[in-house]
């Protein structure tokens, strides 16, 4: 019978005696691109920093993550708390991870988007003296990809904390590319809509125009859509019929 001591050790004395200590950590932040559209323009909240660095400068919220949390949670977290929202559309966007993005330390940074409308919105982005609803400007077409600018509802640009500016560029590079295969526009919308607005929201996203009757005769036979049977209340026009996604719609 074999001694102790000669005993493969197993999973549990492995870990047991483990260092976590052993390895240099970096941090894990979240930070999230709330972004919606109106007037024509992507629109995204950014929180002005209290305490350094950068502090002045303004920044997708965000936040460490917890180590009892996953990457979702701290996410939700991160909206709940700085965004006062839940329940919204949230995707992981990318994982940005420069060594000197952060002066503190190594800092790897999960980025999600979330998706709001104009109403929920609303309830979201009430402007206190560190909260500000920026309007984006894309300088570049189509899936190019690259930073983006946010300016102020005086067309000043906002100086942006960390690479915020390219986190918010990638969020509009996979809102484009998405709208070929998955009804992501959907999500910047009321429940109930007409094709005027849902057109006017793709436009948005695409910084450019698109022909009316090619769109609609896409997105009605696209399955995505149903109609409500109602029409548009107190406009100075032919009421437009209100549609819904379908149900069986998924992003």
């Amino acid at each position: 019978m074999p001694r102790d001591a000669d005993r493969a050790p197993t999973e549990a004395d492995y870990l047991a005696a483990y260092d976590a200590e052993a390895f240099e950590r970096p941090s894990v932040a979240v930070d999230v691109a709330l972004i919606s559209a109106s007037e024509g323009a992507l629109r995204v909240l950014l929180v002005e920093r209290s305490e350094h660095p950068q502090r002045g400068r303004w920044a997708l919220p965000g936040g460490f993550v917890a180590p009892n949390e996953s990457l979702d949670e701290a996410a939700e977290r991160v909206l709940a708390v700085k965004a006062r929202l839940t329940g919204v559309f949230l995707e992981q966007l990318y994982t940005f991870g420069d060594p000197t993005r952060d002066p503190r330390t190594r800092v790897i940074s999960v980025a999600y988007y979330a998706l709001v409308d104009a109403a929920t919105w609303d309830r979201a982005a009430r402007d206190t003296e560190k909260l500000r609803v920026a309007r984006l400007v894309v300088p570049w077409e189509g899936e190019t990809g690259g930073p983006v600018e946010a300016r102020d509802p005086d067309d000043r640009p906002l100086a942006l904390a960390f690479d915020h500016e390219q986190i918010l560029g990638m969020a509009v590079r996979r809102l484009r590319g998405k709208l070929d295969y998955a009804p992501i526009g959907f999500q910047l919308l009321p429940p109930q809509f007409t094709l005027r607005r849902l057109q006017d929201v793709h436009e948005t996203i695409l910084g450019r125009p698109l022909n009316k009757d090619s769109f609609r005769r896409r997105m009605l036979a696209s399955g995505n859509l149903e109609a409500t049977g109602e029409r548009e209340e107190c406009v100075g026009h032919r009421p437009a019929e209100r549609y819904r996604i379908a149900r069986r719609s998924a992003v």
